[in-house]
């Protein structure tokens, strides 16, 4: 066995303090992580769309996406606002999330309804 030096534990311990910080969360619990899809049975889509905040997954059954969503004000602490719905879609078939009159939010049912996605119907598709 070699005997460990004193320099040698504080380098090792500097070196792993820099590798936590440099793959730490946001700096503010305010930065919202967005996750808009691909994602597979009961991994999340999260994402703002104006002033709302929507998470949302999906469980396959029956050849369908049984889509779970909520949807709630960014500023709302108490969750006071929070509304939820579920809707099962075909493979292939969108719904729409309206979070204000002039903003919404579109959900994709994959081919096979083995993936759901965020898409912008203008732009077609946020991510394959």
């Amino acid at each position: 066995m070699f005997p460990l030096s004193r320099n040698f534990l504080k380098f090792a311990a500097a070196g792993a303090f820099v590798a936590l910080t440099a793959v730490s969360p946001p700096s503010s619990a305010d930065e919202m992580v967005q996750r808009l899809g691909s994602v597979g049975p009961h991994e999340p889509i999260l994402t703002a769309v104006g002033s709302k905040r929507v998470i949302a997954f999906f469980v396959p059954g029956n050849g369908h996406c049984n889509v779970q969503a909520v949807i709630w004000n960014a500023d709302d602490m108490e969750a006071k606002s929070a509304g939820s719905f579920r809707v099962s879609l075909n493979p292939g078939q969108t719904v729409s999330i309206d979070a204000s009159a002039t903003e919404s939010f579109t959900l994709r049912c994959g081919d096979h309804a083995d993936r759901l996605a965020a898409i912008d119907l203008d732009q077609k598709v946020v991510s394959k």
